[in-house]
């Protein structure tokens, strides 16, 4: 039986575990706007810009929406790559503004294309960021599939349900002031909720606003992987 034991325990050594990138695959456009695929699904986040941009990739199956502001909805531009097949999914305020998609809230779950779908809340909290992102109507969104997890931010400063995220594997974390949170503010959640990779983005890519080298200075437990947004 001893022997037995052992061998199943060499085999299941030996089998190669699922890597992030045999589950998603990421695409940085610019800014805020990424695709992700998966297999062969294909979703565009926060698609602003122009049509163009999207060219060399498949028709979406899903459009992800954060939120209203203008450089994460272009509405437009959704119709403009909305095909027959593409759902869109995205908080009520966007659903609204739009006038069709599936709303989901914050704390909403759903399951979508063999993809779970976590809405995160995403707000501010210092007193004089309150207006831009108010608690309770942007969404964050956490992905998962095949045992991957991948957090997307939104625009969000380093709220509890952001540090006390659990088993995220891939993460998208914005920063700029003073829309969003600082550097330290996001290094600091990182920090926090480990993520095996962390993607700064949305830190609009201009030498007085966010430092992303200093970020990954200040991260210490999660691979820094700075993709080219600007």
């Amino acid at each position: 039986m001893k022997r037995i034991n052992l061998a199943l325990l060499l085999f299941t050594l030996i089998i190669p575990a699922t890597t992030f990138a045999e589950v998603f695959t990421y695409t940085p456009i610019k800014h805020a706007t990424f695709v992700l695929q998966s297999d062969r699904t294909t979703i565009y986040v926060d698609p602003v810009g122009e049509a163009a941009d999207f060219s060399g990739f498949p028709v979406p199956d899903l459009i992800l929406i954060t939120h209203i502001h203008k450089d994460h909805l272009a509405p437009d531009l959704v119709a403009a790559l909305k095909q027959g097949k593409t759902k869109v999914m995205a908080p009520p305020s966007v659903v609204e503004q739009l006038g069709y998609g599936i709303a989901i809230r914050n704390g909403g779950t759903t399951e979508m294309l063999g993809i779970g779908i976590e809405a995160i809340p995403a707000y501010n909290t210092t007193s004089e960021r309150l207006k831009f992102h108010p608690k309770g109507r942007d969404n964050g969104y956490v992905l998962s599939k095949k045992g991957v997890r991948l957090y997307i931010s939104g625009d969000t400063e380093d709220i509890a349900e952001m540090r006390s995220l659990e088993d995220i594997d891939i993460a998208f974390v914005c920063m700029n002031l003073p829309f969003t949170m600082t550097v330290e503010q996001a290094a600091s959640a990182v920090n926090e909720f480990k993520p095996g990779i962390v993607i700064p983005y949305h830190y609009r890519g201009k030498p007085d606003m966010s430092d992303v080298d200093a970020f990954e200075r200040l991260v210490t437990d999660s691979k820094v992987s700075k993709l080219k947004w600007y």
